[in-house]
């Protein structure tokens, strides 16, 4: 009985492939199962081989057991089937004529089952942490990873997510860590935190953080003409506004990852009670409801400074996220087409909130291969 119970529940949790997390204590099985695919298989065949020398309730063990394997495998399988044509999206989007165009540490493939085993190949390169503002008293610190390629390099500037309210910029550091690697002088900040310090604190944030990057360039090498952004989640709605309307010299591109690009309908369409309150994040992020600050509602909503000049711009979203619908990305992807901004929206089909927390598992892997190339794109690649 232990046996059926221990197949079962792995069964459940397989459905997150498939289905969006219904609470906020169930997402981090939605990011673990499918990024994390071949320890839950291992587990899979264990039950399955324990199954087969039972006896008792056997068939509909091995029945289940066997569904569920097929379950698990799905992320591999449809990774690949995103990455059948992912080069060729790119190429077209972006320009970046597959693997012939990128030099120095890159991800070959769009996605390798192996690599789920192996890693990137990323070597460990040391950060080193500094103060670059103090507003309102809040003392603001940058990591800067430094470009594994020596002289003047492109800088990426990562600005982390948390709701606006909390979280810090040692979120998902591997990424850094990559950007590094590939090339990238790699500051990742932090900014002033809501409810205490609403929109736009974070803005005024990122903007120093510029402006102390400009001011220490020499040193740190960085060309102040080759600027990248990525953000997550609340960060990839900074990173988004600031590319769109912070009239920072020198950025080239974007990267987000599911962020909100429509506060009003954001506001008008919350999130699963279950998941978060979604309209008091925005209210202590904005200060306000959309009928008592509508002026930051706007400001704060990337897709409404959408024109021809805007900046290019990666969008990355997973079609189970129950934090920002997916449709928001579909929405801005819209808008961008609409004015001939060169863009791509990476659609993971399994993916949930935070999907490349592992960058050496299918969605991870698919995100690394489509956010490097598209900042080689901009910063590099000769036209």
């Amino acid at each position: 009985m232990i046996r059926f119970v221990l197949i079962l529940i792995l069964f459940i949790l397989s459905l997150v492939n498939f289905f969006s997390v219904p609470s906020q204590s169930t997402w981090y099985v939605g990011i673990a199962v499918p990024e994390f695919p071949w320890v839950f298989m291992l587990v899979s065949i264990a039950l399955l081989i324990w199954s087969w020398y039972s006896k008792k309730l056997r068939t509909v063990s091995i029945i289940l057991s066997v569904i569920t394997f097929i379950i698990l495998t799905s992320p591999i399988v449809r990774a690949y089937n995103v990455g059948s044509h992912l080069a060729k999206d790119l190429e077209n989007s972006f320009g970046v004529k597959k693997d012939a165009d990128m030099i120095g540490f890159h991800q070959k493939n769009p996605f390798s089952f192996f690599q789920m085993f192996t890693g990137n190949g990323a070597e460990k390169i040391p950060f080193k942490t500094y103060h670059f503002a103090k507003p309102s008293g809040v003392d603001l610190t940058l990591n800067f990873t430094p470009s594994s390629i020596p002289g003047l390099r492109p800088c990426l500037i990562v600005v982390h997510g948390g709701s606006w309210k909390q979280g810090d910029n040692s979120e998902i550091a591997a990424v850094n860590n990559y950007f590094a690697n590939a090339g990238y002088q790699v500051a990742t900040i932090n900014y002033r935190l809501a409810p205490k310090f609403p929109s736009p604190a974070q803005q005024e944030d990122l903007h120093s953080a510029f402006k102390w990057i400009r001011q220490h360039s020499t040193e740190l090498k960085v060309d102040t003409t080759n600027f990248v952004l990525m953000g997550r989640s609340a960060g990839a709605s900074i990173v988004l506004t600031m590319a769109y309307t912070g009239k920072e010299n020198g950025v080239k591109g974007v990267a987000a990852f599911y962020g909100a690009i429509n506060m009003p309908w954001s506001y008008k369409n919350p999130d699963n009670p279950l998941i978060m309150d979604s309209r008091e994040v925005q209210r202590d992020f904005l200060g306000g409801t959309p009928e008592q600050v509508p002026e930051k509602y706007i400001a704060e909503s990337p897709i409404y400074h959408v024109n021809a000049k805007t900046t290019p711009t990666l969008l990355a979203h997973g079609c189970l996220d129950a934090h920002v619908w997916h449709i928001q990305s579909e929405m801005l992807k819209k808008e961008l087409d609409k004015h001939h901004v060169k863009n791509y929206l990476l659609t993971i089909p399994w993916g949930t909130h935070g999907f490349e927390y592992n960058l050496n598992g299918p969605a991870g892997q698919l995100s690394m291969y489509s956010v490097e190339r598209f900042f080689y794109s901009v910063t590099q690649m000769k036209r």
